[in-house]
């Protein structure tokens, strides 16, 4: 069982020095925008992934005016308790420390106190491309299994140097293609453990999906899942030879585990082109709710659920199967934000379930 009991945040994003502590499962957040609701969120998400959830680096989460920042929480996870502490230091050196001990990677910490989030901005996993979707899958399947992240950070890697040894044959200023054997051999070894975690667990997830989504939509739809890959169709290093002469020519890789994506059809048509608010809000939360099951299944215990302003722009049917798939069916800790507290309050109400609700 993991549980936050308290966490303490210190010159990080909106907040100069605050600290909180959670008695309940289920946490309840409210307050007006611009309160910290979103923030206090990305602190938990930070302390999980040493990294934040809503900004691209690690200075934008930082007070305005001050230098650096100091996270902390306190953990249970079975039985025992575990003090986590992220430093970000006026240099810009950034310090990660799991009872007192600190990491030589941090990638070793990601999985150990795994998390989902829910935001409003995630639907860009339904509507926008395909690397969004595998953003997805890399952020579950890397706190599934250790190996996989290195494997992607590896790969990415690679993939960025072949890059840029095709500007450089692009520009004349070599001729020798060697060099690209010897990235075709690298990428080939990463990309097949890749394309095969990807291929084993969405195996797993797509059923899992489906059923959410009926769940939510509180009806049955005729929605199609499928994770894609040119994989399936040849071998790797085949196919980088295939897409050579294209890879010169426009000075990028064409071929690979990083053109994956997750086919998402309703009725037999492209999802995002006839899908509506609802259906496509009723698919990201289930997506993120099997990713919250695959990892339950997995680890043997919940991870943490935070969910944004998840009551935004759903109707009161769909927003009842979720709270109730979310706080009633599952044994795990839950953090839910929104801006209206009679609205939170009246909704978790319903489900009679036990929580405690902090206003900003």
């Amino acid at each position: 069982m993991l549980r936050l009991n308290s966490i303490s945040v210190y010159q990080f994003k909106n907040y100069p020095k605050s600290a909180f502590q959670f008695q309940q499962q289920i946490v309840g957040i409210c307050g007006r925008n611009g309160t910290g609701k979103t923030n206090l969120l990305d602190a938990i998400y930070y302390l999980c992934f040493t990294k934040s959830y809503f900004s691209k680096t690690d200075i934008s989460s930082v007070l305005q005016g001050a230098m650096g920042f100091r996270l902390e929480g306190n953990f249970n996870l079975d039985e025992d308790v575990h003090q986590l502490v992220c430093i970000l230091r006026e240099t810009g050196k950034k310090e990660f420390l799991v009872d007192e001990e600190s990491y030589t990677r941090l990638a070793h910490h990601i999985g150990r106190f795994p998390a989902v989030i829910i935001s409003p901005d995630d639907v860009q996993i339904i509507t926008d491309g395909s690397e969004e979707r595998r953003r997805f899958m890399d952020a579950l399947f890397s706190q599934l299994d250790a190996s996989y992240l290195q494997h992607l950070l590896d790969y990415n890697k690679i993939l960025q140097q072949r890059n840029g040894y095709l500007k450089l044959i692009s520009e004349k200023k070599t001729a020798d293609t060697q060099l690209l054997d010897v990235y075709d051999k690298q990428l080939a070894e990463h990309g097949y453990y890749i394309y095969g975690t990807r291929h084993k667990q969405m195996q797993q997830l797509i059923p899992r999906i489906q059923e959410a989504y009926t769940q939510i939509a509180g009806k049955q739809e005729e929605l199609e899942l499928s994770y894609e890959s040119q994989l399936h169709h040849g071998r790797f290093e085949e196919l980088l030879k295939q897409y050579r002469e294209k890879d010169k020519l426009l000075q990028r890789s064409n071929a690979g585990i990083h053109k994956d994506d997750i086919g998402m059809r309703l009725n037999a048509q492209t999802f995002k082109s006839i899908a509506s608010q609802g259906q496509r809000k009723s698919l990201l939360f289930a997506l993120k709710l099997s990713e919250f099951e695959l990892l339950k299944s997995t680890k043997g215990f919940a991870p943490l659920l935070l969910l944004d302003d998840v009551f935004e722009k759903l109707d009161a049917d769909r927003m009842h199967n979720l709270l109730d798939k979310v706080c009633v069916e599952n044994n795990g800790q839950v953090f839910i934000t929104d801006t209206h507290c009679e609205r939170i309050k009246e909704h978790l109400d319903k489900l009679e379930v036990g929580y405690q609700l902090i206003e900003l």
